[in-house]
């Protein structure tokens, strides 16, 4: 009597929803259930809610506990002593008979409000077994005061707590594999079967505004997310007042679908811009103001873009009036500052009204999370910006691939210096953090090599995201104590360099994490995590990505990599065919990326990167595209011929070389070309001689190039 009971009970004051039952029933006799571990109401919560009379394979010290026993004579319990061998063994033969048996693989409950330490135990109970493995959701009760999470997330009386059961599977290790090896494997599937299903049962296929409002309610209204150097902090009212008040300004002067060009730095104010517009079913164009008025007037062109929104104080303190006004001819320029004055009081007090009551009235909004989100650009084979299109699902479901690796907390706080033109920068850098409880602190540069590290100590931050050449300029600069309480420094957009890697190691004792990705992947495709890390790798593929390795001829171990997953990009924005979407597509698919990068990964799944097929060069985490250069060249000498090739650079990744036959060929004669073109592009050296090489076809023949500018 008393299991219906409970049930009862606790269905009322915490709403416990039970989803997948069907999964439940289709497992079959002999089944191990895994579950993640939130708090001490797990066991009886499955104990209840699941079907049949569970087993709970628990610790014997844990079981003689006094308040525990009258719980656990809700169902039966195996009791075990991890520090005797032959408690896996006696636990192997019990899932041999017809059984439902929960273990807790992590052997503990969670104190990060993530997956922990996964133990390769009961991943060979598994295989030795050969019971069917179902696991179970358990989300919502790490928020109850039965967790260990205080002063870590916000604890609350009743929240609602969901259990979800996910298909069943199986861990099966190859024959060939004996002893600890194949235990490290099974461990390793175990390990991946519960990461999988904390993202499969995420919830990401929603829009951003909606996953605002669901961080708000976990977090509540008056947490700080934001900040930047104007030092007033954002909490997730004032953000979401913020961004109803400017939203209403916007949607009158565009129109539903609208691409809206964003050309602002990293700052609180640009959030809002970007949240206002994407709560109206505007896409906000980040334009990259560091290629200069001819790349952002390409940009403009490709998406279709009418109006650009930027600030007067910006435009004077980056000193861009010049590229303001060529972009002001083809566009209409809109400033900050005019629009903040049609906000009048009785607007902001409308939007408090609205912002309180938003969970109720968004709700019968319709939107689809296959919206698009944001239009980032990048540089195309052709030398024009091409524009990449995410939607909210795609940020959303890269934000969640993240959380199923690493975890992230209220106490958080993100230093983000990467520009939000940048996938890295926006995605990670910007939403990541605000639509998870974290504070971000938006600085306006990542060159102040001399501040950014003072910035970190300042703001006792946790979390960085940057690149190589940024991290390699800040630990020159930096002060031995500066990074002190800093949990991750992630790095990506380029190769991080051994020289990088050491000096951090040394001088904070810091493991940078480096990671793999682009725009068209949301970016993040690849990360080493604390748990799961191997030097000179980018880590392993993120939660539910599928991939593939093309062959190349010439390379022996490896391919061109193409992935598919539910972060990547719509499509793209093409100059030749302005405002159309192209769905990406390979030659494994449409849904399919090619990267055009050539990668090995390894059996435990590690990739490293051998080396890159496309037309470009990454210096300082920006592409550049080769074409352009070579453009450029033939705009300065148009009676020569002319190769952009690239070499590795120690401070920014990589440096463009351009072979030509012009005999009187000087930097200054390209600068008097390259009005509008961002700096970045032109060469770091030019090299005269006799003959750029050539192949049979006429095409110039690239490797042999690279080779002559090695030579010198």
């Amino acid at each position: 009597m008393l299991k219906p009971f409970l049930h009862r009970l606790l269905t009322f004051i915490f709403k416990v929803e039970l989803k997948g039952l069907d999964n439940y029933h289709k497992a079959g006799p002999r089944v191990m259930i895994i579950s993640n571990h939130t708090s001490f109401l797990d066991p009886l919560l499955l104990g209840v809610f699941l079907p049949d009379d569970i087993t709970f394979a628990i610790n014997t010290q844990i079981s003689e506990r006094w308040w525990l026993k009258p719980f656990l004579k809700l169902s039966r319990v195996f009791p075990m002593d991890p520090t005797h061998p032959m408690s896996l063994k006696e636990l192997i033969n019990h899932l041999k008979s017809p059984t439902k048996t929960v273990i807790f693989p992590e052997g503990r409950i969670t104190v990060t409000g993530s997956v922990m330490k996964i133990y390769d135990g009961p991943g060979m109970v598994a295989d030795k077994s050969q019971a069917t493995v179902l696991p179970v959701r358990i989300k919502g009760a790490e928020y109850t005061h039965f967790s260990k999470l205080r002063n870590i997330v916000r604890l609350r009386l009743f929240p609602k707590i969901t259990i979800q059961i996910l298909p069943p599977t199986t861990i099966k290790a190859p024959d060939d594999l004996r002893g600890r090896r194949r235990r490290q494997y099974c461990g390793r599937i175990l390990a991946d079967i519960m990461t999988d299903m904390m993202f499969a049962t995420s919830h990401y296929q929603q829009s951003i505004f909606a996953a605002l409002l669901e961080a708000r309610s976990i977090h509540g209204g008056k947490h700080t997310v934001a900040e930047d150097l104007e030092r007033k902090p954002l909490s997730y009212d004032r953000l979401i007042t913020a961004t109803l008040c400017l939203g209403r300004v916007l949607k009158k002067i565009t129109v539903t679908g609208e691409n809206v060009g964003v050309m602002l730095p990293n700052s609180t104010k640009t959030l809002c811009t970007i949240l206002s517009l994407q709560l109206y079913g505007r896409t906000p164009a980040m334009l990259n103001f560091s290629t200069g008025s001819a790349g952002m007037l390409s940009a403009c062109s490709t998406a279709k873009i009418k109006t650009v929104l930027t600030s007067r104080r910006f435009i004077e303190l980056a000193k861009l009036q010049d590229d303001a006004d060529r972009l002001s001819q083809q566009v209409d320029l809109l400033y900050l500052e005019d629009l903040a004055q049609q906000i009048t009081p009785l607007s902001k007090l409308a939007g408090l009204i609205k912002c309180k009551t938003a969970n109720i009235w968004y709700r019968h909004t319709e939107f689809s999370y296959d919206n698009p989100a944001v239009i980032l650009f990048t540089s195309g084979s052709e030398g024009t910006p091409k524009g990449v299109v995410l939607s909210h699902a795609n940020i959303l479901a890269n934000h969640k691939q993240l959380e199923a690796r690493i975890n992230f907390n209220a106490q958080d706080v993100v230093l983000n210096f990467l520009p939000m033109f940048h996938s890295f920068g926006f995605t990670v850098g910007t939403m990541l953090p605000i639509l998870n409880g974290m504070t971000t602190f938006f600085y306006p540069s990542p060159l102040h090599y001399a501040i950014v590290p003072e910035m970190a100590y300042e703001l006792n931050a946790t979390i960085m995201f940057g690149t190589n050449t940024f991290l390699a300029a800040y630990a020159k600069k930096a002060h031995a104590y500066d990074f002190y309480n800093m949990r991750y420094v992630v790095a990506g957009a380029e190769k991080l360099q051994d020289g990088t890697r050491q000096i951090w190691s040394e001088k904070f004792g810091i493991r940078i994490l480096e990671g793999y990705g682009a725009t068209e992947t949301a970016p993040v495709t690849s990360v080493n995590t604390p748990m799961e890390f191997k030097a000179g790798t980018v880590g392993r593929f993120m939660p539910k990505m599928e991939y593939k390795l093309e062959p190349i001829p010439g390379i022996e171990q490896g391919g061109q990599l193409h992935v598919k997953g539910p972060n990547i990009m719509q499509g793209y924005l093409l100059a030749k065919n302005p405002g159309q979407l192209m769905p990406p597509k390979s030659v494994y698919g449409e849904g399919w990326y090619d990267t055009g990068d050539i990668v090995d990964v390894d059996d435990e799944g590690f990739i490293t990167i051998k080396g890159r097929s496309k037309r470009f060069a990454k210096i300082a985490g920006e592409m550049v595209s080769l074409t352009v250069v070579e453009q450029l060249a033939t705009k300065a000498w148009p009676d020569a011929l002319h190769a952009a090739v690239t070499l590795p650079d120690e401070k920014k990744g990589e440096q463009i070389i351009l072979l030509t036959t012009q005999k009187s060929a000087s930097a200054r004669d390209l600068e008097a070309v390259a009005e509008g073109v961002s700096k970045i592009v032109l060469p770091k050296k030019i090299m005269i001689v006799d003959k750029v090489p050539v192949l049979a076809s006429g095409k110039i023949d690239y490797p042999a190039a690279t080779e002559l500018a090695k030579s010198g």
